[in-house]
């Protein structure tokens, strides 16, 4: 087996990648993440025990969640970006041994040796290192748990907004990973790792609004104009900013591609006149997407796919997203900007997008918007005209079966509403689903990094409706899942008390049977199933 890796739902055959993985990446990169991994582990260790003696540098934090987050699927295939991590990350943690006269040599990697020997060692430490199938599988849930929330976490600081217990935890729990805890110790932190997340996502909701407003209901152009244009993909809504900026007056105009489109909901950005819309779907459509665009690219984080000679020369990258080959564009400075011009120039020699597709998309459902119709809302819930809300948020893939998420849009009763975010929403966002009583059928809240929106809207609808338990709600959850991202989202509705969840189109590879029992047992977490009966039991609330 040249390597081991099934943290994504592409795992090959449910199990995991053995030759190279389903996303792309290779052998040695596969090695490269594990390596970084188990170099973070040992870099959290010393700075448990630096917090433990107050000597721990705040920035130690705030780098591990951007490391953890080159290691999410999609992010960085990057090698040699990959390996400036893992020095830094050696650095960083000696450096700390040496301020707080830690002489542990756990989780030492030779920086020296061949590229062989970086192979040898990740085998050692890789995912598979750990013989017990169990333990295994709670560490690598909380490790998956940990990436997520780094990206989310990492959005938040891009905008200013940090806060120091996300990254205590993030610490203790790496650290944790190379203990031997009791069962019931690891399913306590996989539990905690669910509580930190809502407050991460709490802290990015708070920094992505007070920046740049709360979303509005929006009517969103998926048809293009005439003019060059510039595709942003990914996450990044600091990087959307700066690029509306300095694209202003260039006579270059900007589109969203696949998670970026909620940028349009948010009314700081709806100023810019040369802010079309957006263009294409979910991730994995843009080998296509991308070459028929024609301008340059730019992906701000995860959801990179094998770049095609039909526009590798015109594609970017920047902050944790990486490919080889392809131009980063560098961090910004302390107190500045990144600096997008030579993207901007090359916009201006390459042709207008090839338009696809034509018309509007509506969206912008996301907490503050929801609750300013709650009366309307409550009032159609109360009267039967709203049976059930239906929560089908997460991630969108390739394979053929998540047509089951489209299917079970088509097949809900007309009384029933979708709630989504994330990029799951490309399966039904385009169907002509109608409305309830001037209620759209599918609210879209945003991008999973919204997903806090969602337990929100649940929160408050538990509180109008005077109930004790969220699972006495009309809220029925039908979740596809993909990435590491929509792993903490989801410990973060076990954390809420959520059960019932359904969970496609495969339950995760990485949950061992005993570990899955557990899930099953406490939460009723379940597989989805044949279309018509999983509808129905939604609609009766099982």
């Amino acid at each position: 087996m040249s390597m081991f890796c099934f943290q994504c739902q592409e795992a090959a055959k449910g199990t995991g990648c053995t030759i190279a993985g389903v996303c792309g990446k290779k052998e040695d990169t596969a090695g490269l993440q594990d390596l970084l991994v188990y170099n973070l582990k040992g870099l959290a260790v010393v700075a448990e025990e630096a917090k433990s003696q107050n000597k721990l540098d705040e920035s130690i934090g705030l780098f591990i969640c951007q490391a953890l987050f080159a290691t999410i699927t999609n992010a960085n295939f990057d090698n040699q970006r990959i390996k400036e991590l893992i020095k830094t990350t050696i650095a960083k943690r000696d450096a700390l041994k040496l301020a707080i006269g830690f002489n542990s040599d756990a989780n030492v990697t030779n920086w020296n040796g061949t590229e062989s020997e970086y192979a040898a060692k990740a085998a050692q430490v890789g995912v598979l290192s750990q013989p017990n199938e169990d333990v295994r599988s709670l560490r690598e849930l909380l490790i998956y748990g940990l990436k997520g929330m780094a990206a989310y976490t990492d959005h938040a600081a891009m905008l200013g907004f940090q806060n120091n217990d996300i990254y205590e935890f993030m610490i203790s729990a790496l650290a944790g990973t190379t203990r031997e805890l009791s069962v019931e110790e690891m399913i306590g932190q996989v539990l905690k790792c669910g509580e930190v997340a809502v407050t991460a996502m709490a802290l990015l909701d708070e920094a992505n609004t007070s920046t740049y407003g709360n979303p509005e209901i929006t009517k969103v152009n998926i048809g293009v104009r005439n003019n060059p244009g510039i595709l942003i993909s990914g996450h990044d809504l600091k990087d959307m900013e700066e690029l509306l900026k300095q694209t202003e007056g260039t006579g270059v105009d900007v589109y969203t591609h696949s998670e970026m489109l909620p940028a349009n909901y948010y009314p700081e950005f709806k100023k810019y006149d040369h802010f079309v819309g957006n263009y294409g779907n979910a991730w994995w459509q843009q080998d296509k997407e991308f070459t028929s665009f024609n301008g340059p690219i730019l992906m701000t984080t995860n959801c990179i796919t094998p770049v095609k000679d039909a526009y590798r020369d015109r594609i970017y990258t920047t902050g944790m997203a990486g490919w080889p080959g392809v131009t980063h564009i560098a961090e910004r400075p302390d107190g500045g900007n990144k600096d997008f011009s030579e993207i901007i120039e090359k916009a201006k020699s390459c042709p207008a997008p090839v338009e696809i597709e034509t018309g509007e998309i509506v969206g912008g459902f996301a907490h503050a918007q929801v609750m300013a119709l709650a009366d309307k809302v409550v009032d159609a819930v109360k009267s039967g005209a709203i049976k059930r809300f239906v929560v089908m948020a997460g991630c969108d893939g390739r394979h053929t079966s998540r047509s089951y998420f489209t299917e079970v849009a088509q097949e809900l009763p007309q009384d029933a509403v979708i709630l989504t975010a994330g990029c799951a929403k490309y399966r039904y966002n385009k169907l002509d689903l109608g409305d309830i009583g001037g209620i759209p059928r599918v609210l879209d809240a945003g991008q999973c990094n919204d997903s806090y929106s969602l337990a929100y809207i649940a929160l408050k609808l538990k509180e109008v409706f005077e109930l004790d338990d969220i699972n006495d709600l009309p809220i029925s959850y039908d979740i596809a899942w993909y990435e590491q991202k929509a792993v903490v989202v989801l410990l973060a509705l076990l954390h809420l008390g959520v059960k019932h969840i359904r969970l496609g189109p495969t339950l995760p590879a990485f949950l061992s049977p005993n570990v899955a029992k557990v899930l099953v047992e406490n939460f009723d977490i379940k597989p989805i199933g044949e279309v018509k009966t999983d509808v129905a039991a939604i609609m009766a609330g099982k």
